[in-house]
């Protein structure tokens, strides 16, 4: 009986760690919208280039048309996927009691945003030089190394969904002729994926 109640105790010890060093009102929700916001994003930009590519004379005005409609596209998929995010995540520390902002929440932000962050630039650097074929990849590519590198502060899941999406990019760069069907499987199907294994194991408890 003592040592079924000492096992008991060390479960709940190591519960308790968990929680103080991982940031678990992720909502697995939050990732199965935004791999669905991908899609459509990603669907909608597939249109786009299509009824470029039916443009009788295509010129450097058509293309830099082209090219801000995507990065729009792209911006809106992100700013919907944080917001979508950070409202569900709210809605899960509330329902755990959990604080939503602390030093956990704090360190999952800045080792995700550094690897974020060093991406984002270099796009700018690439929109500067005309490297356009490889922005969709790199983004592929940071995002997943910031997933892994944010996931020691978070579930574990996050870690995997980042050595998928990680291996989507590079997938990207070298079959660049299928960039957007890559940028969609990691985006969309990995999110959705991944997304949905998070719900069913964490959130329906």
């Amino acid at each position: 009986m003592e040592d079924k109640n000492y096992l008991e105790d060390i479960t709940e010890i190591k519960k308790m760690m968990n929680k103080s060093s991982r940031f678990i009102s992720l909502s697995g929700l939050s990732g199965i919208l935004a791999g669905v916001y991908a899609l459509i994003g990603g669907g909608y930009a597939n249109f786009i280039v299509n009824q470029y590519f039916k443009i009788d004379y295509p010129n450097y005005v058509s293309a830099q048309k082209l090219e801000k409609q995507l990065i729009i596209i792209a911006i809106s998929v992100i700013l919907a996927s944080l917001l979508t995010g950070i409202y569900l995540s709210m809605s899960k520390s509330r329902k755990l009691g959990e604080k939503l902002w602390d030093i956990t929440s704090k360190r999952l932000l800045i080792n995700f945003s550094i690897p974020l962050v060093t991406g984002g630039i270099l796009i700018i650097i690439f929109l500067q030089r005309e490297y356009c074929d490889l922005i969709a990849p790199t983004t592929l590519l940071f995002y997943g190394m910031a997933c892994i590198n944010a996931s020691k502060y978070t579930l574990g899941d996050v870690r995997y969904l980042g050595i998928t999406i990680t291996i989507f990019g590079l997938l990207a760069v070298y079959f660049y002729e299928y960039v957007l069907i890559f940028w969609m499987l990691g985006f969309g199907i990995g999110h959705i994926l991944y997304g949905s294994l998070m719900y069913f194991k964490y959130d329906r408890k």
